[in-house]
């Protein structure tokens, strides 16, 4: 890259209102050669645009399966790349398509029934049939994606025929083959932009993703592919990629800015993207995941150089799109970056793209009909409405299939004699497994959030604390006031969802007392609960990763990290089983007391 253009004062350069970013021009601009010299070549000026989405999770249409609706959440927000479709539309429509590429970065074949569908039920490796991603981002016109951790969840396999399907390139430079060393994925991509009149500008694009897939997906990828630290890879592959001819250099990282790690310290650091622009010079512009945040603007100075790195996160599940705009100067014939700002667009202000839609009709409904068949019965009607303030069963339910998950993930460990407890929280009040016929649909219900499985180490001490803690959910009522269950719960705003109950011990509540000093007769076997004992319990991502602020959990050693949906635990248990049957996982282990008498019965 020439220095021709002092790039530290980018920051200057971007004052450009975001909503003025169309008024870039596409032409070239006629401007004085450096030093004002008489006949000197004359140096042009012309703006190009990345667009980029991240996180998509299998999302096509705007619709929820779990639901079978729409989606819809508080904020408003649509959902689905047949939207995102139509935002591409317009920008190639506004910019110049010749003038714009679009990428992605990762997470794109999980997280819906849909795309589970297609790689469990009917899994596209097997049936030759094409992937509903594949041929949905293949219409959009993609020009890179790049492996998110998720990509993983399914096997090599299925992620191998989805590849060959995608008619760009699936990137992973900092993902090797563990027998050879080399390259299992395309590092990055050089893409050619020709605008009329001047010098073609070459864009490279650099895909890396997070390395926790090493422990995520251990039993996919172990002995198959090794996943090497992103600051190291970017650090080889970007001069590599401007000696190629790269003009602007973007890097696709499946990794979130903040500098976090969810695991230990055996794996390079899982959330890089801003240490990617800070420690490797010569990048442009940095399109984030990973994290599902929802970045428009962020600029990063690099350390050794002092220029400005631009950074941008889309939110997931095709909720947003990025929209990276470049200024770029031919100085002695060469292009530089002048300056570059990006924004991001919102899904919900277009309608779907029907070219799309029509691409991905037919899978759609046959999803919609599998997640509405039954697949498999209850014994007796199992509702929530009652969770938060008693145990129920539909509750232990939940807390046991966690529970087992975790058990099994352990056999054959070093932690396979912990005993195993289980945390869960009432998300739903309307959620209800009816007597007879369940279907898909039914058991989503019970778990509305996407959340996946973790097992963390905790001692008795810590569970007593985390307790305590989860137990400021109620409010206090003195010994014989009455009780009104309207009132009872969410005390100081608490959500239901970080309100958590547990199976595996023996506790109550007594809701008289002051926060902090309500968890009475703890106990686990029959015996009070040893401050000392280690236990395996049960918890989500969310909660593991600080959700809800409990003490203990996020810094707790991780033991089992499965990066399976809950939700699909749920299915799985009774596609395997046939029967939810309440009389072979309900235990009322907990209840609310005052002075030792049941405030509920």
């Amino acid at each position: 890259m020439s220095h021709s253009l002092n790039r530290g004062h980018r920051r200057a350069l971007t004052a450009i209102a975001v909503g003025c970013a169309a008024a870039l021009t596409l032409a070239p601009a006629a401007t004085a050669a450096p030093g004002g010299g008489k006949g000197g070549p004359k140096d042009s000026t012309v703006s190009i645009t990345v667009m980029g989405t991240s996180d998509l999770h299998g999302y096509i249409e705007n619709w929820d399966y779990f639901k079978n609706a729409d989606y819809d959440d508080a904020a408003g927000n649509d959902v689905g790349i047949a939207k995102i479709s139509t935002l591409v539309n317009q920008v190639r429509a506004d910019r110049g398509a010749g003038s714009t590429l679009l990428i992605d970065n990762g997470d794109t074949i999980q997280g819906t029934s849909l795309t589970d569908y297609y790689a469990t039920t009917q899994p596209v490796d097997e049936t030759g049939e094409m992937h509903p991603m594949a041929a949905a981002m293949n219409a959009m016109g993609y020009d890179s994606t790049t492996l998110g951790n998720h990509e993983f969840n399914y096997g090599l396999p299925l992620l191998r025929t989805y590849e060959e399907q995608l008619d760009f390139p699936l990137l992973g430079a900092n993902v090797k083959d563990a027998t050879t060393g080399g390259d299992a994925f395309t590092p990055y991509v050089i893409k050619t932009l020709k605008l009329k009149g001047q010098k073609p500008i070459k864009v490279g694009i650099l895909g890396l993703t997070t390395p926790g897939s090493a422990i995520w997906d251990r039993n996919n990828v172990d002995g198959q592919l090794e996943f090497l630290d992103m600051v190291e890879q970017a650090r080889k592959y970007v001069p590599e990629m401007k000696s190629a001819g790269a003009d602007v250099v973007v890097v696709s990282s499946h990794s979130g800015p903040s500098g976090t790690s969810s695991y230990g310290g055996d794996l390079p650091i899982e959330n890089a993207s801003t240490l990617i622009a800070e420690q490797v010079p010569g990048i442009d512009a940095i399109l984030a995941g990973h994290e599902h945040q929802e970045i428009p603007e962020r600029f990063v100075t690099n350390r050794q150089t002092g220029e400005q790195v631009l950074l941008t996160e889309p939110k997931n599940w095709g909720m947003r799109l990025s929209v990276m705009d470049f200024e770029l100067v031919k100085v002695r014939g060469q292009w530089d970056v002048a300056s570059a700002n990006s924004e991001l667009l919102n899904s919900n202000t277009v309608p779907a793209d029907p070219k799309i839609s029509a691409i991905a009709a037919e899978q759609h409904r046959t999803t919609i009909d599998h997640v509405n068949t039954a697949i498999g019965t209850a014994t007796e009607t199992m509702s929530a409405a009652d969770s938060r303030f008693r145990d129920t069963a539909v509750m232990d339910f939940v807390n046991d299939v966690q529970a087992r998950a975790v058990d099994t993930a352990l056999d054959g460990t070093t932690n396979a004699d912990l005993p195993v407890l289980s945390i869960v929280a009432p998300f739903n009040r309307a959620a209800v497994i009816p007597e007879g016929p369940v279907t898909i649909r039914d058991m989503a219900g019970l778990y509305v959030f996407p959340n996946t499985l973790f097992g963390v180490e905790m001692t008795g001490a810590q569970v007593k604390d985390y307790l305590e803690y989860s137990a400021k959910y109620f409010t206090q009522t003195a010994v014989g006031a009455p009780v009104d269950p309207a009132t009872l719960t969410n005390a100081a705003g608490t959500p239901d969802y970080n309100y958590d109950m547990m199976s595996g011990v023996s506790y109550d509540i007594d809701i008289s007392r002051p926060v902090g000093q309500r968890i009475v007769d703890l106990s686990y076997a029959g015996a009070p609960i040893d401050p000392a004992q280690r236990f395996a319990v049960a918890t989500n991502n969310y909660r593991q990763s600080g959700g809800g602020n409990f003490p203990h959990i996020a810094t707790a050693p991780v033991l089992v990290n499965q990066t399976t949906e809950i939700r699909q635990l749920l299915i799985d248990y009774l596609i395997a089983e046939g029967t939810i049957d309440p009389s072979t996982f309900f235990e009322e282990n907990w209840k609310l007391t005052r002075d030792g008498l049941p405030v509920v019965e």
